[in-house]
């Protein structure tokens, strides 16, 4: 029998573009999954569009949270629900490519890794190419990891049969960076990165912000309070994820020739 896949979406307010990410999954060519939809609070009518969907596809499940408690609370009430040999995580303005679950599954149940992530693209919020992409890693040790996120979330996915459930920690900002790290500490092997595009990520005007000090200070916070590493440590791996981030990963993000 095939791996279930269950599929986690946290949802705040977000009924403009709900409908083509639930569409993505739909269209998955890997049909053993669950999608849990969890709505965190919203106050935009988003349950009115999701209903057509519940009702008419048991494999969408809709949880929700009375009280808004953001997306890291979100996300573990999903793993908690989850009944799936696997996990995988799809923002709800994000989308996934047709072959993203089955060349992951595949790769999965090869037995060479734990977890798989990929490639993905930039669109903006009309769904406009933006002729980025983002290229993974051929492969990602907790070490690499640690220096900077190399795993887009919208394409990562790991085998919880065998690392268990992974739940984040309540961090404003990067708690994704934390889950992937926590599954690489996990694993006793590298993270695998398929080179073709299996995602869109949305970008908005607020992803692409330059707010230095945020960036700052949210990145601080992954290594003081989700690492749990000394304020002096803290700094030290701060410098260390600057030049990574900044001039490292950035090799990664390249413009799409057209042939």
């Amino acid at each position: 029998m095939q791996p279930l896949v269950s599929i986690i979406t946290p949802m705040y307010n977000n009924v403009n573009v709900i409908e083509k990410t639930i569409k993505s999954a739909l269209s998955q060519t890997y049909s053993n999954w669950e999608l849990l939809l969890i709505d965190d609070a919203s106050t935009d009518q988003i349950n009115d569009v999701l209903k057509p969907y519940t009702d008419s596809d048991s494999r969408i499940k809709l949880l929700t949270h009375k009280k808004n408690k953001g997306a890291a609370e979100a996300r573990n009430l999903g793993t908690k629900m989850a009944l799936g040999n696997y996990i995988a995580f799809l923002d709800a303005d994000d989308l996934w490519l047709p072959n993203k679950l089955q060349l992951q599954v595949a790769q999965l149940q090869s037995g060479i890794t734990d977890i798989s992530f990929g490639s993905y693209e930039w669109i903006d919020i009309n769904n406009k190419p933006l002729n980025i992409k983002v290229n993974a890693l051929p492969q990602l040790l907790y070490k690499k990891q640690l220096k900077a996120n190399y795993i887009g979330n919208l394409t990562g996915i790991y085998n919880a049969e065998k690392l268990g459930k992974i739940y984040t920690k309540d961090l404003k900002k990067r708690q994704d960076w934390l889950l992937w790290l926590e599954a690489l500490d996990r694993s006793d092997q590298p993270a695998i990165g398929i080179q073709e595009t299996l995602a869109y990520y949305r970008i908005s005007e607020g992803s692409l912000s330059s707010n230095k000090t945020n960036l700052i200070k949210h990145n601080f916070n992954v290594y003081r309070k989700g690492l749990g590493f000394s304020s002096i440590k803290s700094f030290a791996y701060l410098l260390q994820f600057l030049f990574e981030h900044l001039l490292v990963k950035k090799r990664l993000i390249k413009p799409i020739v057209s042939k």
